[in-house]
């Protein structure tokens, strides 16, 4: 009698972490951010992780921290310069939510990072697997996740004929496979599992329901988004034409742009009509 993906045999399970841990124990990964148990120091990794590549965070991790050294000193922290120090890694309204965050720690926290992930779910640009990771990795808690490279692991052993399979079908075996005992170590192992996986095969995770592909960079808002935020860190301010020229695009989707960008909390229009990095 066969398994069925959805409730694999203990034999089964037991085999897929041996595998896991073998992994890890032979390739798995020396990163700055595994050296810490600092609740702030886990959540700036974990923010800047969430859609960038490890190569680009490493540098950049160590920059933010020595900018910001402490959850106070981000909360501290003119948004200009918090935008500044988080260039190079893209997704920059996570730099906003990530100040806004410190601000919320710090005036309604005593500057303590939540143990709870559900309160920590509740802070800006936290969602439930962000939280739970914080969690993990700051405080050794037991607190079973689904992200891009934990879904890649999972999806190779358990449901390798299958397609569309959605996370409510892969969290029952998540949970029942995470370590109760060393639950950091096992995240950091799947992690680094998920990650070669990625590398090695056709991505696993093209099967889940949830994977998305991301959408072309050149031409897009994205782009001219990322180019106003670094003609205001240098400039200080400037027109929509003058932002308009220096991003390559038409002056009316420049404004519809700054339009988004102010509703966000990255910019403010000056009462002269000129554009500048929000307080």
């Amino acid at each position: 009698m066969t398994d069925s993906p959805s409730d694999p045999s203990p034999k089964s399970l037991a085999a897929f972490r041996a595998e896991v841990l073998a992994h890890y124990r032979e390739h798995g990964r020396a990163l700055p951010w595994r050296e810490t148990h600092d609740a702030y120091e886990v959540l700036v990794s974990e923010v800047m992780l969430q859609q960038t590549q490890v190569s680009r965070v490493e540098p950049k991790y160590a920059e933010f921290l020595a900018a910001f050294p402490d959850i106070e000193a981000l909360a501290a922290a003119p948004l200009a310069a918090v935008l500044e120090a988080w260039s190079g890694l893209g997704y920059n309204r996570r730099a906003v939510s990530l100040k806004r965050l410190a601000e919320v720690v710090v005036a309604e926290h005593g500057g303590a990072v939540p143990r709870d992930p559900v309160v920590l779910a509740t802070l800006p640009g936290i969602g439930k697997a962000t939280a739970s990771a914080i969690v993990t990795y700051a405080f050794e808690a037991l607190a079973p996740f689904i992200e891009t490279n934990v879904r890649a692991a999972f999806l190779h052993h358990f449901f390798a004929d299958a397609d569309d399979v959605p996370d409510r079908d892969v969290l029952p075996i998540v949970e029942a496979t995470w370590d109760r005992e060393c639950p950091r170590e096992w995240g950091y192992a799947l992690m680094d599992y998920g990650t070669h996986l990625k590398r090695t095969l056709p991505n696993p995770s093209r099967r889940s329901r949830h994977h998305t592909r991301q959408s072309r960079f050149e031409g897009s808002d994205r782009q001219a988004r990322g180019a106003f935020l670094r003609a205001l860190v240098r400039e200080g301010a400037l027109t929509v034409d003058g932002l308009a020229e220096g991003a390559g695009i038409d002056p009316a989707r420049a404004e519809r742009l700054l339009g988004d960008l102010e509703r966000e909390g990255f910019f403010v229009r000056e009462s002269d009509g000129l554009w500048a990095v929000g307080a």
